[in-house]
């Protein structure tokens, strides 16, 4: 199954799922069509019929062998090529949703980063001896600023000898270590009638499982919930040089966040002991962001830990774009 096998269902977007310039493709319940062209969200007329959408969908679940249904209505799963698909039918939407996102084959490496001027030379450096320096970084941003495309660009300057754990919700990054092992996460599985088929394989599972398998470091794509307490974990019983990437608003914000997710594991360990967990592992906090069509390295802070008695981190403003 690849994204081309969808085609005759999808007829009037075709040109859009081949573009190569096109990233996204995005198909609301309405019947509206957007696509996404170097940052840029477009609309796009198109005259879509509902039941070839849902048809489109079905047909994809049932090649990946998965399921969407009335009683499991939300589907997300990567096509052999890389590409994602998001999909939703009623009940958990008014007709159809569908959102494509395609796989790219081409990756930036930092000095690309550096020539596209999402960030200078000299911070592309200072970066450079961070990831070899086993520093700790964590890497935030909104949804399509770029966190995927900076994480690969950095894994790529962690030496080759090292043994990496890639854990993911949907497979993204393309990894060329030699010595790598990759988890993806699982959403639980439904059948028709509601039951119960494959249960969930969350990130925290997989984050825990990768530490018995004696990676050097552990990349995780996206901290989204409780998985941050067993990353702190990590952390300190020696799994540094570790790469993750959260949504955040700012470099800082970054930080509380990790900690308020990190708190959701329920392991009874205080907000403010987090916090300074927090503080104490990670080095850098570094902060993408969308401008217009351009993607860039907003602010970088070096950290130094969290001072309880103000209730912030302690941080070092190494970069500000």
């Amino acid at each position: 199954m690849s994204l081309e096998t969808i085609l005759p269902y999808l007829k009037p977007i075709a040109q859009l799922i081949t573009d190569p310039g096109i990233s996204e493709v995005m198909v609301n319940a309405n019947g509206t069509v957007f696509f996404q062209r170097a940052g840029v969200i477009e609309p796009f007329e198109a005259a879509l019929e509902g039941r070839k959408v849902l048809t489109a969908v079905k047909n994809m679940a049932r090649s990946l062998g998965k399921d969407i249904s009335e009683a499991s209505p939300l589907l997300d799963c990567r096509l052999p090529d890389g590409s994602r698909i998001a999909a939703a039918i009623p009940p958990a939407t008014e007709s159809v949703l569908l959102t494509i996102r395609k796989f790219r084959p081409h990756w930036f490496t930092l000095a690309q980063l550096v020539e596209a001027r999402a960030l200078p030379d000299y911070l592309a450096n200072l970066l450079t001896e961070a990831v070899q320096g086993r520093k700790n970084i964590l890497l935030s941003g909104g949804t399509g600023t770029g966190k995927t495309t900076f994480t690969k660009a950095l894994v790529d300057l962690i030496p080759l000898s090292e043994r990496l754990a890639v854990i993911e919700d949907t497979r993204e990054l393309k990894i060329d270590h030699p010595n790598v092992f990759r988890f993806e996460a699982r959403p639980e599985g439904r059948a028709s009638n509601g039951e119960v088929l494959t249960s969930a394989i969350t990130i925290r599972d997989l984050v825990r499982a990768s530490l018995r398998h004696r990676p050097d470091r552990v990349i995780i794509g996206e901290v989204r919930g409780p998985e941050a307490f067993d990353l702190l974990d990590a952390l300190n019983t020696g799994h540094t040089g570790s790469i993750s990437t959260l949504h955040a608003n700012s470099a800082e914000h970054a930080l509380s966040r990790l900690a308020s997710l990190a708190i959701r594991a329920d392991s009874g360990v205080p907000h403010h002991a987090l916090q300074c967990e927090v503080g104490d592992l990670i080095d850098l906090s570094v902060h993408v962001r969308l401008q217009d069509t351009h993607r860039f390295v907003a602010e970088v802070i070096a950290v130094q830990g969290f001072r309880p008695d103000s209730n912030r981190y302690a941080v070092t403003n190494v970069y500000r774009a």
